[in-house]
């Protein structure tokens, strides 16, 4: 239940069909088994015969299945209309400070933004600003600008206000920040869900979908393993992406030449770039890709390292399997890989693919 809005503002959005919500929380209905958006057009439960998820993934493993009206599972990857307002908004204005009363004059309650850029960005509304503009600033410091220029053209009043926001960003202050490097993180929309992208300036070093459990903990790893800040922002390589995500959903991109970094232990880069040799359309076991790093024995730590991988699509955990021939697992959820290997024409045999759970007993 973290980061949810409380049961009655929740409540009265479904009894209101309020589609501002959607994307914020899912409602699961106990006499149906079924769990929808707080938009969807069935006939409104009893309040006592609910309860809410704050992603579909929570309420699939809780034991409901999916609205075959609002389809909860097939989005398309946009936030909610008002949040596509804010950040229209904020990369229109990139070094303005956004207020609570500014927030509220678009018709927006900031206690809500705080709530859905938390949950989808792991920062606060008033985080990611701070960070656009900071990313903004590291950006013009890296081409030469002057720091006096920079420091007052993102919003900030004086130098030492600056100086100190920079400092905690970034770990050392501007004038020492020519050549600094820093992960830039966007939000890249997809017909599976919404996905959050990273990378620095050497290549892209995290795809992951939005809703997955571990996505914090990729942050954290990727902290450690470039020991510099994570900002919103873009860059080429995100830019170069989301062209070729795009190719790769429309079905006339099977290869993507995007550079990627993914830096791990010893083993976990063995399983990685082996991952990177199954081709589009086919699969392999657990058990092929031990022996193909050398350690046939080691099948249980080639399923950690496959699940540890934080670059989704690009290195194709999604194509690994169960010996049996069963999906085994993903962390962006069974029902995406099955969607991917579709979408790629794999040949593997789905017919174990439990679409979704039957609904819990009563």
């Amino acid at each position: 239940m973290a980061h949810l809005p409380s049961r009655p503002e929740m409540e009265s959005a479904y009894t209101r069909r309020d589609a501002s919500y959607d994307g914020i929380f899912w409602l699961g209905v106990r006499t149906t088994g079924i769990f929808c958006r707080p938009s969807c057009s069935a006939r409104k439960p009893h309040p006592e015969n609910v309860e809410f998820f704050a992603s579909p993934k929570e309420a699939v493993f809780a034991g409901y299945r999916p609205c075959k009206r609002c389809r909860p599972m097939e989005t398309n990857g946009a936030p909610p209309e008002w949040v596509g307002k804010l950040l229209r908004e904020i990369e229109q204005h990139p070094t303005d400070r956004f207020s609570d009363p500014r927030i509220r004059s678009m018709g927006i309650d900031p206690a809500r933004a705080r709530r859905y850029f938390l949950k989808h960005y792991g920062m606060t509304f008033q985080a990611y600003t701070r960070g656009r503009r900071l990313g903004l600033s590291l950006e013009q410091i890296r081409k030469g600008a002057d720091l006096d220029d920079v420091s007052l053209g993102t919003g900030y009043s004086s130098h030492s206000g600056f100086r100190d926001a920079f400092v905690r960003t970034f770990g050392n202050p501007p004038g020492k920040s020519r050549t600094a490097d820093c992960v830039v993180t966007c939000w890249i929309e997809s017909p599976l869900g919404p996905l959050v992208a990273a990378a620095t300036s050497d290549g892209v070093c995290m795809l992951e979908f939005s809703d997955r459990r571990m996505l914090e903990h990729q942050f954290t790893r990727l902290r450690r393993h470039f020991k510099s800040a994570i900002v919103p922002g873009t860059n080429p390589h995100l830019t170069r992406l989301q062209q070729e995500l795009q190719e790769y959903f429309a079905g006339t991109r099977t290869q993507f030449s995007v550079p990627i970094i993914f830096p791990g232990n010893p083993f976990e880069q063995k399983v990685w770039k082996a991952l990177l040799t199954i081709p589009p359309g086919t699969t392999a076991s657990y058990q092929d890709i031990a022996r193909k790093i050398g350690s046939p024995k080691s099948v249980r730590a080639v399923g950690r390292a496959n699940g540890m991988n934080r670059i989704a699509i690009l290195i194709p955990c999604h194509r690994v399997i169960n010996k049996d021939g069963s999906l085994g697992g993903y962390g962006g959820g069974l029902w995406r890989k099955k969607r991917l290997l579709e979408l790629e024409g794999s040949k593997a045999s789905l017919e174990f693919f439990e679409p979704w759970p039957s609904a819990r007993a009563r």
